[in-house]
Formats: structure tokens, C-alpha cells, sequence
């Protein structure tokens, strides 16, 4: 069976739910490094009410529907603590180049080109589609027409934190910083209520948002009790450059603006001294590691088992597909786990509980929803990701956990739940037409592709 048979159940007398999944293997990250055999979920009213061995909860359970995944894992939903959605339709448009030169000569051309709401929208449904393919359920955004972003994440029913994006220059979104925030917070009001949709500040970078924009962020994201979410230390150049211009460093910068605080999450940090790592780690900010996209920019490495030394939150995230080239964070995975050991000549850093943290329950904490999402807990909301491991690839299982890591691909993921809700079954994308959101991705891309060849 490619996905689970479902079935009904009648016990004597049994608690009633909506769903009951039965799985080989449960990893609910919390507590850390925890496998349990044989065991099931009990899910009512999009939450998750039990976890239990799958033989007493035949006994104590009556659900709607019931799945056996008698040779899957499952995990809690994937977190992909950062991304640029709507950029899957930029996918491969600009290969193996700098990250300078790939920004300021092909995608904020191509960007100032093609980018509208239709492009957002269509691009958005082409990156959830992947997102949930490869078992992610909730993802952290920072692109133009936000707005647009949140009604794709919300019709399809996936988790999203959609940031409300700050520069200093026009583009198609606003003219300048303050009609930015304006609009960021009409998106804000206008999405306040959904359980589905949080937002975050996302100013773009220091070298691209000044200084009176950044102390403005600050108070409003005291006051709305929201994250900032902003690339920082991308590259060498980004420091060497403000150096000269501000002689400071654009952490420094930063911090005395008051911006690094436990709302900040700061995207890459590839170029750290021992000095900054010590002063950010006390002001409770986090992390969030692309490792791909800096591979692929080469852009630096982010020294992640360091940050964990210093008692640093990292969590994970695949940056846009256009500098990836994919949105697949099982992969994301795999690559910090190898790329830590490597940084730091040690075989057992980051094992492969710590890089599962890092994309679930760690990428939860940075955005502030750890009390709902990132493990596998009674009470929180039933964001579940079954992975089939009965495959060539994937045999013989000794640690389910290691396996999912270092192993399994994201065409192993079977079946797809946010709060309760399923959007993958039997790897077949219950709230999107596939064949449409490829069908639209192909006209974008002829039509981006003719115009670049003149």
C-alpha cells in the first residue's frame, strides 16, 4: 500500500473521534530522540488528543476514519523557517553565480519584470504544492503581495507565516518603507483572526532597509506581539561593505537599534565572529539555517554546532527555490546534518535528532508557535507527515529516526495532515489541482523565457 487502508471501527464503549492513525513508528520529537513502536494518534476537532501504543488504542477509541501505515514513520509536520515562495517560478532562471550578481542582475530585473499579484499567487500555489509533497505544513514567507501569499496558504489549507516585507526602494509592492509598513499592516488586520495565517516584520536585509524603518519595526512588533524576520551575514561582501560605509558591523548595527531581540529571526549568519555568536545568544534571538542556498550562492557556512554551544534557537529553512532549487526540507535536512560535521571536523555534531528539531519543533519556537505546532503532543494541533520506509532506499530499519535523515526522499511521503486536515493522500494533493499549477508554471515560464532571449 502505497499511502494506508482506511477503515471503520466499532469498540464497546470507546471514545469518540474524527481520526485514529496507526503507524509502524511515531517520532514525536518531544521528548528528543524518542521513537515509539506500534503506536497510534488520536486526533478530534483538528487536534491531537493521545498518543498510545495501537493495540489500547483499538480498545479506547471509535474514530470516523482510521489509518493503518503498518510500514510508515510519522513525524510532525515539517517547518520551513524560510522561503520565498511565489520565487518557484524563477526556479533555474539564473544558475551558478555570486549572490550579488544573481540578485542585482537577474532576479530583481526579472523580479521588477514579471512580479504582480497573479504572478505571486500562481508561483505561491507552485511552492505549496512542493511544500507539501515533501512534508512541510507550515511555512515562513518573505515576498511581495503578501496578501496574496495568505490566500493561497489559506485555500489550500496550509500553515504559513507570511512576512510583511520592508525596503527602502519602490517596486511593484510600495514606493518606499513607509508605504511598505502601511500595507504590511492592513495585511496584518485583514488576516489577524485565521488560524492558519500568522505574520511576521520582514525587512529585507541591513544594506536594503535604513535605520528609521528598523526602529519603526521595532515598537510595531512590540506592540503586535509578531516576529521580525531578516536575512543577515548573508556574505562576506554584506559585512566588509557596511564596514566601510557605517564602520560597523550589521549585527552591531542592528542590536543598537534594538531590533536583536527573541522577536528577531535572522536568516543565514554564515559570517560570525566568537564575540557576536556570545552577544546574540544572550539576547535570546534565533536562527534560521539555509544551508543549500549558501552552498549553491556560495555564499559561506553558518556555524551552526557553534550557535548550539551558545544556547542558540536554530531552526531550518530552504530559502527561495530559485537559489536552491528546491523547497524540499527532508533534503534541507540531510544536508545540515552532513554539512555541521563537516564544518566542525566532528562526527557527532548535529546527529540526526537535532537536525529534526531544527525543522520542526526548533523553527516553531522562532516564530512563536511551539505552543501549537513542532511536535507530536497532546494538545497541539495535528500537523502529521507519514513517511513510507518499506522501499530499496530505505532498508533494513535499525533507528527510523536516522533513516528518515540521512536516507528517505520526499517521494517517500505518503500522506499530508494540518490540524486534522488531510492534504496529501496517498501522495495525491487533496486541495490543488496538480495538473493546473503545473499547466500555469509552464506559461510563466515561456513567457520569461522569450523575453530574457531578447
Amino acid at each position: 500500500m502505497l499511502g494506508g487502508t482506511l477503515r471503520t471501527t466499532m469498540q464497546r464503549n470507546p471514545q469518540t473521534i474524527d481520526l485514529l492513525v496507526h503507524a509502524r513508528w511515531i517520532i514525536p520529537v518531544e521528548p528528543s530522540n524518542t521513537v515509539f513502536d506500534h503506536y497510534a494518534i488520536a486526533i478530534h476537532d483538528g487536534r491531537i488528543v493521545e498518543l498510545l501504543p495501537s493495540h489500547d488504542a483499538k480498545q479506547k477509541y471509535q474514530a470516523d476514519s482510521v489509518y493503518d501505515l503498518d510500514h510508515h514513520a510519522l513525524i510532525p509536520g515539517l517547518i520551513n523557517a524560510h522561503t520565498h515562495a511565489a520565487m518557484a517560478l524563477f526556479r533555474g532562471l539564473a544558475d551558478d553565480l555570486p549572490l550579488m550578481d544573481w540578485l542585482q542582475n537577474h532576479i530583481w530585473p526579472a523580479e521588477s519584470q514579471w512580479v504582480n499579484s497573479e504572478f505571486v499567487h500562481d508561483g505561491t500555489q507552485l511552492a505549496v504544492a512542493e511544500m507539501i509533497r515533501s512534508g512541510t505544513t507550515c511555512f515562513n514567507d518573505m515576498y511581495f503581495f503578501p496578501d496574496e501569499t495568505a490566500r493561497v496558504a489559506d485555500s489550500v489549507g496550509l500553515r504559513a507565516a507570511v512576512g510583511l516585507i520592508v525596503l527602502d526602494f519602490p517596486t511593484i509592492w510600495a514606493s518606499n518603507a513607509d508605504e511598505y509598513i502601511h500595507k504590511g499592516l492592513e495585511v496584518h488586520d485583514r488576516f489577524r483572526n485565521n488560524p492558519l495565517i500568522n505574520t511576521v516584520f520582514a525587512p529585507h536585509a541591513p544594506y536594503t532597509v535604513s535605520n528609521a524603518p528598523l526602529e519603526r519595526l521595532v515598537t510595531l512588533a512590540e506592540e503586535l506581539d509578531i516576529p521580525i524576520h531578516m536575512h543577515v551575514h548573508e556574505t562576506d561582501h554584506e559585512v566588509s561593505q557596511a564596514q566601510q560605509q557605517t564602520q560597523q558591523r550589521p549585527l552591531q548595527r542592528l542590536n543598537d537599534l534594538g531590533l536583536v531581540s527573541p522577536r528577531l529571526l535572522a536568516v543565514h549568519m554564515t559570517h560570525l565572529t566568537d564575540e557576536e555568536i556570545a552577544q546574540f545568544a544572550a539576547t535570546g534571538a534565533h536562527v534560521v539555517h539555509c544551508p543549500e542556498s549558501n552552498l549553491k550562492l556560495a555564499s559561506g557556512f553558518c556555524p551552526v554546532h557553534k550557535l548550539q554551544q551558545a544556547g542558540i534557537n536554530v531552526a531550518l529553512g530552504t530559502d527561495g527555490a530559485a537559489s536552491n532549487n528546491d523547497l524540499d526540507m527532508l533534503g534541507e535536512l540531510k544536508t545540515a546534518a552532513l554539512l555541521a560535521k563537516a564544518v566542525s571536523g566532528e562526527a557527532n555534531v548535529l546527529p540526526a535528532a537535532d537536525a529534526l528539531r531544527m525543522a520542526t519543533i526548533n523553527g516553531a519556537k522562532a516564530l512563536g508557535l511551539d505552543n501549537s505546532i513542532g511536535s507530536l503532543e497532546p494538545g497541539k494541533a495535528a500537523d502529521i507527515v507519514a513517511i513510507q520506509l518499506n522501499e530499496i532506499a530505505t532498508q533494513p530499519v535499525y533507528n527510523a529516526l536516522s533513516q528518515i535523515v540521512y536516507a528517505c526522499t520526499r517521494h517517500q511521503v505518503t500522506d499530508v495532515w494540518v490540524a486534522g486536515r488531510q492534504l496529501l493522500k496517498n501522495r495525491t494533493l487533496t486541495t490543488l489541482d496538480e495538473n493546473a499549477v503545473i499547466s500555469k508554471a509552464k506559461v510563466w515560464a515561456e513567457k520569461i523565457y522569450a523575453a530574457d532571449k531578447h
